[in-house]
């Protein structure tokens, strides 16, 4: 099996994320159930949110506050997970809860494992 990060993107305030402490409360269990189905397949290696807080750190220096693409979408949370094709892992990515929000996705990258010799 490989393993794949899927990056999860979502639209952002000026100083925070814009979904309200009652959105993340209604979503908990679908965020629960989505990540459950995948652990109870054995798939799931870690998985977490992302604070707002970030440092960016450059050739340029060092900027405080998170990376934002020109549409105010950033990074808000991630997944590793193990699965036998990337098809079975955009499956997956489909019924992600964060695809409720405008502007929201999932970015599935591959990851390659270091040699162990």
């Amino acid at each position: 099996m490989k393993e794949y990060l899927l990056l999860f993107r979502n639209a952002s305030a000026e100083n925070g994320y814009l979904a309200t402490s009652q959105d993340m409360a209604e979503d908990m269990p679908k965020w629960q159930s989505w990540i459950g189905k995948i652990a109870m397949q054995g798939k799931l290696v870690y998985t977490a949110p992302i604070e707002y807080t970030a440092s960016l750190v450059s050739n340029d220096g060092l900027v405080e506050g998170p990376h934002k693409q020109a549409n105010s979408v950033l990074v808000s949370g991630f997944l590793i997970c193990k699965a036998d094709s990337l098809e079975e892992v955009q499956a997956w990515s489909k019924a992600c809860p964060i695809l409720k929000y405008p502007n929201s996705s999932v970015e599935i990258r591959p990851l390659i494992p270091f040699p162990t010799n």
